[in-house]
């Protein structure tokens, strides 16, 4: 196991899905070196010939890819039927320093709720948090994607007497100082997205993008014929969660015989999405499977070969409503790796249990389920909206469905 600053580094959390580039920031990596001669890659990553994946990104790190292959086999402690509170090999921190007597003031600074995984989420959050009486204010700010914006939020929140700090990053690297000058002043609570450094008292999140990005990447090699040609659609570049999808889906094609004949980001945006398959499908003809690193454009891309009378290959997608059901109607080969929004109650737990002195993970590995076609059909309900999370761990929160736009 790696030190928790290299599994800070590595993984994080996730955004869903329609951010654009346009509209927020993002770490953006400096060109990294072939997966041939890349120092943070290894015989996983870099010994097997490259099948059109390109590079391998500078957020890959061995170590880490290595841990998390390992954590998709073993077995999380606590409670079976609350997820958000399980944890996968937790290294247990003291928290004495910290405990003080109620009620608490929490905080929480916000990278966006610019899309649905954010908002169904942000929802989670707060029925969470009014599940607690011992909560006596609690104060979140928007970032509304924007670093510059979070990092202001994150000086203003210092300011304002919170007991502790909840921080959801907008990007990686550039939020490492802000999360770093609150850690001396409130004890931090990091989630979702991960940031480079060590000193949060937790850093919370889903098992991370190597799982998700294997799992759909292993999947596609099962069932593509031999040879066949893939085409991997990416949100965006820079976000940790987001680099480390990709990095363990390029060592599970790069181990194949599989022919990636692209790699293009479709900002989450659907009609990109679909403007960019319709294209490939011109142009080769025939793809043969659709990898994704984020699947709230998943039904975009199957559209696209609807529209173009073809079969849809295998494709991955996510836990999003909209695609568990045309995965189920159009009877698709898929799989739907997910990153589950019941994380959104984790950090709330986690802050009440330092404020009262009781131990933490340091890195709070949640478990990460995947969705197949063995279990597909508990995970459809009827009622919810088509963007909404299956995995939200919400259905025994207060106002459940209707706050998270339902019906009864």
């Amino acid at each position: 196991m790696r030190t928790p600053s290299r599994r800070l580094l590595a993984v994080a959390a996730l955004i869903a899905l329609t951010l654009s580039a346009a509209a927020c920031t993002s770490d953006t990596p400096a060109p990294a070196a072939t997966a041939a001669t890349s120092s943070s890659a290894s015989s996983s990553g870099a010994a097997a010939p490259d099948r059109g994946t390109g590079a391998q990104s500078k957020f890959f790190v061995q170590a880490d890819y290595d841990a998390q292959m390992a954590m998709r086999q073993a077995q999380p402690t606590g409670p079976s039927d609350k997820p958000w509170e399980q944890s996968i090999d937790p290294e247990p921190v003291d928290t004495a320093a910290y405990k003080k007597a109620g009620p608490y003031h929490l905080c929480f600074s916000n990278a966006a709720v610019n899309n649905p995984w954010r908002q169904v989420g942000w929802k989670t959050m707060q029925a969470e948090v009014a599940l607690h009486k011992e909560i006596g204010r609690f104060t979140a700010l928007d970032a509304e994607g924007k670093d510059d914006k979070q990092i202001s939020d994150i000086a203003e929140l210092q300011e304002k007497g919170c007991d502790a700090l909840i921080v959801s990053p907008n990007t990686t690297a550039t939020l490492t100082p802000a999360v770093s000058g609150a850690c001396p002043k409130v004890p931090v609570i990091v989630f979702d997205r991960g940031v480079q450094t060590d000193c949060p008292v937790t850093f919370i999140k889903p098992i991370g993008g190597y799982a998700f990005g294997a799992e759909a990447a292993e999947f596609l090699v099962g069932k593509v014929p031999s040879g066949g040609k893939v085409l991997a659609l990416r949100i965006l570049p820079g976000v940790d969660v987001l680099e480390t999808r990709w990095s363990a889906a390029k060592v599970a094609f790069d181990k194949s015989d599989l022919q990636v004949v692209g790699v293009e980001f479709t900002d989450g945006d659907a009609a990109k999405t679909k403007s960019i398959v319709s294209d490939y499908i011109q142009r080769h003809g025939k793809i043969d499977g659709v990898w994704m690193d984020a699947g709230a454009t998943a039904v975009a891309a199957v559209e696209a070969f609807e529209d173009a009378g073809l079969p849809v290959p295998p494709i991955n997608g996510e836990d999003q409503q909209d695609f568990l059901k045309k995965w189920s109607d159009a009877k698709l080969t898929a799989i739907a790796p997910t990153y589950p929004t019941y994380q959104w109650r984790t950090p709330v737990i986690a802050a009440l249990r330092i404020l009262k002195g009781e131990q933490v993970p340091k890195v709070w590995n949640l478990p990460q389920p995947t969705i197949t076609q063995e279990n597909l059909a508990s995970r459809i309900t009827p009622g919810l909206p088509p963007l909404h999370y299956a995995l939200c761990g919400c259905e025994d929160l207060p106002g459940y469905p209707a706050k998270w736009g339902g019906t009864s």
